[in-house]
């Protein structure tokens, strides 16, 4: 393989790395996890590295104890959080393609 055909070669790889780049951000953009408690009583969305965007609690939440609702929004956090990990590892994926 002479000089100009590697540099053709790697111009082309990297062509592909920057579109599957491209394509990653685009995607992580809009990534957001979602979970909601079994009962229903609380639903939590995060962003990646585990921002809170929105906390919803329904009425069911009511009839919680303090502790007790702390403890379901801190595991559905958790859930969600699981999720957008899932979403952002499959966002990447293409890129860590040989």
């Amino acid at each position: 393989m002479d000089g100009r055909q590697w540099l053709d070669g790697y111009q082309h790889r990297l062509a592909d790395l920057t579109s599957r780049a491209d394509r990653a951000r685009v995607v992580l953009a809009g990534v957001e996890g979602t979970a909601a408690s079994a009962d229903g009583a609380v639903t939590v969305t995060v962003a990646p590295g585990g921002a809170l965007r929105r906390l919803e609690l329904a009425e069911r939440s009511a009839e919680l104890t303090r502790v007790q609702l702390a403890a379901l929004v801190v595991e559905t956090a958790a859930r969600a959080q699981a999720e957008v990990d899932r979403l952002v590892a499959e966002a990447v994926a293409p890129l860590l393609e040989a």
